[in-house]
């Protein structure tokens, strides 16, 4: 399905199909059948502007009379002889009444538009989350979070400008329209209606010309912003190559463009006003004339000449910002069009309508068969057949790019696989809820990625109605609590955005609290240490190994160090399994994984000396790097 954006500058029929479409699924958030009290809302909201507009119209008979009063052309027309300085108190209290109903109009209906914006902007935001990892992956998070606060926005926007500005207009034109007709003459309303058109076909047309120019002015300042951050955050790559002037160049190439576009907007603008400004005088005055020559020849009066006076001023007014309007709501348009298409993009991962809750008393986990890649033209897994046993651990190697990770991305059932099944306990995790699969399994990956918030909510995540003494113990167990203990706001402590006010090791203990407190009885750890300095790993390894007793557990690792204590090794590549055994067994095997294993001893071997040579001495042991002994066996310390 295409999208429809800003930037694709779709064709008239399209935008206008597309805009068609966008006022038919906000119509049920306005008029909803499950809640009458939002339809008697909009009701007496209308009926407020309809008030209003009645009482905007009716405004200038009582100028019409105070004018003729004082001129003693006539008598007043109102029921009551009220004299020049009542009619002119009454024209007052007309004008507060309309303004008065105007606002009565809006606070009434503010409830329905805030509704209406809060359940759109949740039903987005629940979406985003029902959709799978394929869509994301696809999509930058920026760019998502923007489509949501523009759609709600022109919600907002066209709600209340479509209601509360074009539709208030047009009764008002209307009206005013079948008072000059009929108290004046058909000639009157024809002046009215010409330059009403007029004024229109040249507004839209010249703001349809500042769409583009405006777009263009938009991307110039997309393009000049992003250079300007993109140096910033880049500051010392550009201190150490001394590009200053470089940069600034670049920024002030990228602001030139802007310069123009924006010069073009403002120029435009000013052509707007102005053919606008003349359009609407020409009319006025050709009005006016006839208005004049009517009291020349006796025809009407003065108050008649003001009246119609005041009826195309009040005309103009609301035209002013037609133009305005008229670019914002099709903007709206396209915005709320953007946030639609991205509500009727379906979920690739979804429930069965007959889903069961995930009964896990075992734990085992079986891979029957499984076939599966991210595009048809590029298979990831071929027929990938294995069993883990209850209370076991086992762990995937291998290159990059042999499958390690897509197995627990689909384990976790972010994707379904393309052939044979999955299941935990006899049950296909096609058939069981997400919810309950979820429940089940506790994830490590290997950048745990914490919200912006104290140490005590990214804990408690896990479980957020934990008490405190739980949240506690899962820190103790994971071997932070002195940590969080020696900080000066200690659990309350802010995280920073990712996470960043605390360093890697940190980040995973947190990461293993949280998990621990979940207390699942699958455990899936996804490189969870590999992001980590030696010395760091060989602790949280020891955190992780405690973790996962009692729990059936799938490791997937690219250090081997980390996988010798496992209770079968799985050897991956291509997306097919090469070996399996356990650890001595394979090197024995002298196959696919003892060559993996003797490369990355050798690489330890010859970071090693480097290593003591900076630090001035020992750094390591035979044992740590994994030498061979004389009987040609390798093995690994039980220390690591």
């Amino acid at each position: 399905m295409r999208r429809t954006t800003i930037t694709d500058q779709p064709t008239v029929s399209e935008a206008r199909k597309s805009g068609m479409r966008t006022i038919r699924k906000v119509a049920p958030y306005l008029w909803p059948a499950a809640h009458p009290w939002v339809k008697k809302r909009v009701l007496w909201a209308l009926g407020m502007l309809v008030i209003a507009r009645l009482v905007s119209v009716y405004t200038p008979f009582l100028y019409a009379d105070a004018v003729d009063t004082l001129a003693q052309e006539r008598n007043p027309t109102t029921m009551l002889a009220l004299g020049a300085v009542g009619l002119t108190v009454a024209y007052g209290v007309a004008r507060a009444m309309s303004i008065g109903f105007q606002q009565l109009r809006d606070v009434i209906f503010a409830r329905v538009g805030q509704r209406a914006l809060r359940q759109l902007a949740l039903e987005t935001f629940e979406h985003i989350h029902a959709l799978s990892l394929r869509y994301h992956i696809t999509r930058k998070t920026g760019g998502l979070s923007r489509i949501i606060e523009r759609g709600v926005k022109g919600v907002e926007f066209l709600l209340r400008f479509m209601l509360f500005s074009i539709g208030p207009l047009v009764i008002e034109l209307l009206l005013i329209g079948i008072v000059l007709a009929v108290l004046f003459d058909i000639t009157y309303f024809l002046v009215v209606a010409v330059t009403i058109s007029i004024y229109i076909w040249f507004t839209f047309k010249v703001t349809e010309l500042r769409v583009k120019i405006r777009k263009e002015m938009n991307d110039q300042d997309t393009d000049a912003n992003q250079k300007a951050i993109d140096s910033l955050l880049n500051f010392e790559t550009v201190k150490y190559f001394g590009a200053e002037k470089r940069e600034a160049a670049r920024y002030d190439s990228a602001m030139e463009g802007y310069e123009k576009a924006a010069l073009k907007t403002a120029y435009s603008l000013g052509a707007l006003n102005f053919g606008q400004s003349v359009i609407i005088t020409i009319g006025l005055v050709i009005v006016m004339v006839m208005a004049a020559l009517g009291v020349e020849r006796g025809e009407l009066t003065v108050g008649d000449f003001v009246m119609v006076n005041a009826y195309m001023i009040q005309i103009t007014m609301p035209l002013n910002f037609l133009g305005t309007v008229y670019r914002e709501i099709r903007q709206a348009l396209v915005d709320m069009g953007e946030m639609f298409d991205l509500l009727e993009q379906p979920a690739d991962v979804t429930d069965a309508d007959n889903a069961a809750d995930l009964a896990c008393t075992k734990g085992e986990v079986v891979f029957e068969n499984v076939e599966f890649g991210y595009e048809a033209a590029r298979p990831i897994l071929r027929g990938i057949s294995f069993t883990v046993g209850a209370g076991e651990t086992v762990a995937l190697v291998g290159p990059s790019g042999s499958g390690k990770s897509t197995i627990g991305r689909l384990m976790f059932r972010f994707y379904d696989v393309d052939n044979g099944a999955i299941r935990i306990d006899g049950q296909d995790l096609r058939e069981v809820t997400q919810d309950s699969l979820h429940s089940k399994i506790g994830v490590v990956p290997q950048d745990t990625v914490l919200f912006n918030d104290t140490i005590r909510y990214n804990i408690a995540y896990g479980r957020p109605e934990a008490s405190h003494s739980e949240v506690e113990g899962a820190a103790k167990a994971a071997k932070i609590h002195d940590f969080i203990q020696s900080l000066p706001e200690g659990y309350e402590t802010a995280v920073g955005e990712r996470g960043l006010k605390l360093s890697g090791g940190e980040k995973q203990r947190v990461g293993i609290a949280r998990t621990l407190l979940k207390d699942p009885p699958l455990l899936l750890l996804d490189e969870a240490t590999s992001a980590l300095d030696t010395e760091t790993e060989r602790e949280i390894q020891e955190e992780l190994k405690m973790m996962g007793q009692g729990r059936s557990v799938i490791t997937i690792a690219h250090r081997l160090s980390t996988v010798v204590d496992a209770d079968r090794i799985i050897v991956l590549e291509k997306g097919v399994i090469v070996e399996e055994g356990r650890h001595e067994d394979l090197l024995e095997k002298e196959g696919r994984y003892a060559s993996m294993w003797h490369r990355q001893a050798a690489e330890d071997e010859e970071t090693q000396p480097r290593l003591r040579a900076v630090s001035g001495g020992d750094f390591g042991t035979d044992e740590d790097t994994g030498n061979k002994p004389a009987d040609g066996k390798w093995r690994w310390s039980p220390d690591n």
